[in-house]
């Protein structure tokens, strides 16, 4: 009888413990989230998402993802339904800093009279994308000046491919062999791991007739050395000749996991003379080689690129080659929304802007909104009406739905919302809004939400 007296002195007490130990649906509310977007279609194919949900945000990581979270969790709630809340957006192919350039290049003395090809890169929020990736404008010799000029202080999250040749582009040594130091590229990588994806290689000898130093596949295969060098892939940018086919870089020289850029270019046969798949595309896509869109303002053509999706063959990744020689500036949600207006459905086009560029670099971390992840989050619209879109050959394709970002969260901080989705109507600020600080006072900001 004492035995059950004390085992049920005990059971009283484990179940009086865990009764206490456990939030009651009345507490809940105590639990706390900086940023809560409420009620938006949640797309992120990471974890197989495709529905209405919450997205909570806490310490500049996603915090929670699910059905009805509590508003009165959060220090911020923002009502995003009748929009798209996804990853934000990953950009393989940019150019950022100036390479090879100087910074006198404007002068008569210059050696070098061509601008920087760059864009500032922050600018790409305002497309959703919240990491950004330099396409090899820097390589062994110039990165250090790009990390420091660009990288460093960016908002935007950028990592960088590197140029096979050291000084990098537009520095007039982009066909100098002598200056494919592959050992000085895999050092360089090794230096910085955290920031370089892989290695580039780019405009290598398009006309000129081959001579004893510069052969065929010099840059390719000088390239490839330090992609294995390194255990990273290598990004190419290409032009086709007698002496080096298509066919022989995707289907012989390039390795699983290895990104060919520029893939709608005007200079590569993806179709047969009768408007067919070329067959070789599938057999490299097979083979694990990476297609990437790149589009740029001369690689990108609807006669290529709309056969090819209605066959089926969809970018792996989608990807702008922003630069500033591109006077119609192709932002991300613009190359998407062509897709987008291609029949391409829009959880796929997602997937080819978050999870699959991520897994291109090997930054799996990336392109996702799992908890505990860093709160990168794109808020996108589709809108439908009548659009126009334009290739690199100045023809157009006419379509009934564009992409546009709304606003863009990088590590839980919202650097982009140009409409007020996160802000309060001004006549319902707070008092600090209408007030004029005394000099070096606060700024009359009608809340404290952490923002540009």
């Amino acid at each position: 009888m004492p035995s059950l007296k004390k085992a049920l002195i005990l059971a009283v007490g484990v179940a009086i413990f865990r009764a206490i130990s456990q939030p009651s649906p009345a507490n809940a509310q105590t639990l706390h989230y900086d940023l809560l977007l409420k009620g938006g279609h949640v797309i992120d194919p990471a974890n197989g998402l495709d529905q209405i949900m919450d997205v909570a945000i806490s310490g500049g990581k996603i915090a929670a993802v699910g059905v009805n979270l509590p508003a009165g969790a959060a220090g911020k709630v923002v009502d995003v339904s009748g929009l798209y809340v996804t990853p934000g957006l990953i950009d393989i192919h940019a150019h950022i800093g100036r390479g090879a350039v100087p910074l006198n290049w404007f002068a008569p003395e210059a050696k070098v009279k061509t601008p920087p090809m760059g864009i500032p890169a922050d600018i790409v929020l305002t497309a959703g994308v919240t990491t950004l990736v330099d396409a090899g404008t820097a390589g062994a010799g110039t990165f250090l000046v790009e990390k420091r000029e660009v990288i460093d202080h960016a908002k935007v999250r950028v990592l960088a491919f590197l140029n096979i040749v050291a000084d990098g582009m537009e520095g007039g040594t982009e066909n100098d062999v002598d200056r494919m130091d592959v050992q000085l590229c895999g050092e360089t990588i090794h230096k910085f791991p955290e920031i370089i994806v892989g290695v580039k290689t780019a405009h290598y000898w398009t006309e000129k007739p081959w001579d004893a130093v510069h052969t065929p596949w010099a840059a390719v295969d000088r390239a490839e050395e330090c992609g294995r060098l390194a255990g990273l892939p290598v990004m190419v940018d290409f032009w086709p000749r007698p002496e080096r086919t298509y066919a022989d870089l995707i289907l012989k020289k390039m390795r699983p996991g290895d990104i060919h850029t520029h893939v709608f270019a005007q200079q590569f046969p993806i179709l047969l003379p009768d408007g067919k798949l070329n067959p070789i595309m599938t057999e490299a896509r097979q083979r694990g080689v990476i297609f990437d869109v790149g589009h740029g303002a001369g690689s990108f053509w609807f006669r290529n690129a709309v056969p090819a999706v209605n066959q089926g063959f969809v970018p792996d990744s989608i990807s702008t080659d922003l630069h500033n020689d591109d006077v119609n500036f192709v932002t991300m949600t613009e190359v998407m929304s062509k897709f987008l207006a291609m029949g391409v459905p829009l959880n796929q086009i997602i997937r080819r802007s978050t999870l699959n560029p991520a897994n291109e670099i090997r930054h799996r971390e990336l392109g996702t909104l799992s908890v505990g992840r860093d709160a990168d989050v794109a808020v996108l619209e589709v809108l439908h009406g009548h659009f126009g879109y334009i290739d690199d050959g100045w023809a157009r394709m006419d379509g009934n739905v564009k992409l546009v970002a709304r606003m863009t969260v990088r590590g839980g901080r919202i650097l982009y919302d140009p409409s007020g989705l996160s802000m309060v109507e001004w006549t319902k600020a707070r008092k600090q809004y209408f007030s004029t600080p005394a000099g070096g006072g606060p700024a009359a900001k009608a809340d404290d939400y952490p923002r540009n």
